[in-house]
């Protein structure tokens, strides 16, 4: 084997664990609630879990940063996907904070609760679109092996 495959394979699988961290937040609670369907128990779908698991998310993200810049390639998507989750993320916490919702000094409605669900639907689908193209530079890598 060649030393630049061996690169390519390595920033593949490099890709490949960070595209898994980074989605499993997301996939986690559909499961989990699949599983609860299955065993006789309602579709109850846990909004907060990605949130919730945001180190795991993380983590999947510096190691699609890791492989995007090994194969000088998705660094931008990636980057700025990945400042966009965080951004989205500690906004909605900072707006929960000051507005009182995270303390309960404020009902959980009206703007503030709407604005607060618009950050985690952002954080959300900033971990979709990292994953995603992760999934592609993973697939990117392992094509140029062949």
């Amino acid at each position: 084997m060649k030393k630049t495959e061996n690169r390519k394979i390595i920033t593949g699988l490099l890709a490949a664990a960070g595209s898994t961290l980074t989605l499993l937040p997301i996939l986690a609670p559909v499961i989990f609630s699949i599983i609860k369907m299955i065993q006789g128990g309602p579709f109850l779908l846990d909004y907060l879990m990605p949130a919730e698991l945001f180190f795991v998310a993380l983590l999947g993200g510096v190691m699609l940063l890791w492989a995007a810049n090994r194969a000088y390639s998705k660094r931008g998507i990636i980057g700025w996907g990945s400042a966009v989750a965080i951004g989205s993320l500690v906004g909605g916490q900072l707006i929960a904070v000051i507005t009182g919702l995270a303390s309960g000094a404020t009902k959980a409605d009206g703007w503030q609760w709407a604005l607060v669900l618009l950050s985690l639907f952002i954080y959300t689908a900033s971990l979709v679109v990292i994953g995603i193209t992760g999934i592609i530079l993973t697939r990117e890598q392992f094509q140029q092996i062949r």
